[in-house]
């Protein structure tokens, strides 16, 4: 396909000019209400987020051409001579104006068909109680941010460097032996070798978990976490290590595709899941109950259903200390 046919394609689009009406509105400022409609639609289909980035990238290229001399140049009366008429004066500055906004055009279209190569990032990302983010990193990688997560980004030409302030990332890591991808998280400092892992900070404890190839995980941890392998480090306690069955691995990792399903999980992962969902959060209050197996689908947003099924079993308790929490105990026999 020719450059002018992958031009037209783009603008015929939909997705592209959604993405492009979007950053539009960008600029103009949003309000809470639009922000909130924007992260559905960043999330509803991975082509949107790429979209965004791409367009988001050629913008900028445009404002750094915006401020090059040749962008301001004006004409200079002295070369027009004493005797020239204003006839002249007007066609000499009509000709420049056309072929100005031409080459501002043509460089426009070929930054848009020619991104830029991956470089230097520096953002930051929040989501909310209740929301999931896909977010296309400009490195090819992939970083999922659960609910309720603060992930800053940190790229150099050297290295790709990201920190998990609080929360829970799920990343697919682009292959680049040459520049390596460090999540910090707490003290830990996970390094991948070509992998796609995930990171959760709970409290003072950070959760490792491997779904595919390998990853380094210092200070004080084994030399190197395998796929299906689950790490958890507190600081001044020695790192916990345990194979995680496939089952378990979906469920740990539903968050990312609701609904949430559970077969046999543990009970304490189950609400895990849904307290990163969810602005009611639900507390397990006795040790007992944390390994009962639970089973079944759920929307994530459905704690109620939830509930009320754990309340079936005739084992467990339902107190609501406030609208906004959700407390389980052992129920004791008669």
């Amino acid at each position: 396909m020719s450059a002018p046919e992958r031009a037209s394609a783009g603008r015929d689009d939909p997705v592209e000019a959604a993405a492009s009406e979007w950053l539009a509105r960008c600029e103009e400022g949003l309000s809470p209400g639009e922000e909130a409609e924007l992260a559905r639609w960043r999330l509803a289909d991975p082509r949107h987020e790429a979209a965004l980035v791409r367009l988001e990238g050629t913008w900028a290229a445009l404002r750094r051409l915006r401020e090059l001399p040749e962008a301001r140049l004006e004409p200079d009366p002295d070369r027009l001579g004493p005797r020239a008429d204003l006839r002249r004066q007007n066609s000499w500055l009509r000709d420049w104006g056309m072929v100005a906004a031409a080459m501002f055009l043509a460089l426009a279209a070929w930054w848009a068909l020619h991104p830029a190569p991956p470089g230097p990032e520096l953002r930051a990302y929040v989501t909310l109680a209740g929301d999931v983010r896909r977010i296309a990193l400009n490195d090819g990688s992939v970083t999922f941010l659960n609910a309720d997560s603060e992930l800053d980004v940190s790229y150099t030409a050297a290295e790709r460097r990201v920190r998990l302030v609080r929360g829970e990332a799920n990343f697919q890591v682009a292959k680049n032996p040459g520049r390596p991808f460090c999540v910090e998280a707490g003290r830990i400092e996970v390094r991948d070798l070509g992998t796609a892992f995930d990171v959760r900070i709970v409290g003072r404890e950070v959760d490792v978990l491997v779904t595919e190839g390998r990853v380094r995980l210092s200070p004080g941890g084994p030399e190197v976490l395998v796929a299906g392998q689950r790490a958890a480090a507190i600081e001044g306690t020695p790192v916990r290590v345990e194979t995680v069955a496939a089952e378990r691995v979906g469920a740990l990792l539903a968050w990312q595709d609701p609904p949430l399903q559970f077969a046999a999980t543990p009970l304490v992962d189950a609400v895990a899941a849904f307290n990163q969902r969810n602005v009611v959060q639900i507390e397990v209050a006795d040790s007992s109950l944390r390994t009962l197996p639970v089973s079944g689908s759920f929307r994530a947003e459905n704690v109620e259903a939830f509930v009320r099924l754990l309340a079936q079993s005739g084992d467990i308790l339902v107190n609501r200390p406030s609208p906004a929490r959700i407390v389980l105990r052992k129920a004791q026999p008669d």
